[in-house]
C-alpha cells in the first residue's frame, strides 16, 4: 500500500475553485472543515432546518 503525505498534495488545483460537500454527517462534517482550515473555497449542502443546519452554522460553515 502507498502512503499519501501533504507534500504528495498540489491544492493550487483546486484553489481557485469552490468545493461542494453535500450532507454534514460524520464525514461530511469532516471533511468540509478539513478543506475550510487549509484555505480552500467550501459550500456545503443542507436543507435549511435540517438536523445538521445548526452544527454546520455554528461551525462556521455558512
Amino acid at each position: 500500500m502507498k502512503m499519501y503525505y501533504d507534500d504528495d498534495v498540489d491544492a493550487t488545483v483546486v484553489a481557485d475553485k469552490t468545493i461542494a460537500v453535500i450532507g454534514y454527517g460524520s464525514q461530511g462534517r469532516g471533511q468540509s472543515r478539513n478543506m475550510a482550515d487549509s484555505g480552500l473555497n467550501v459550500i456545503v449542502g443542507l436543507r435549511e432546518g435540517g438536523s445538521s443546519w445548526q452544527k454546520a452554522v455554528d461551525d462556521g460553515m455558512n
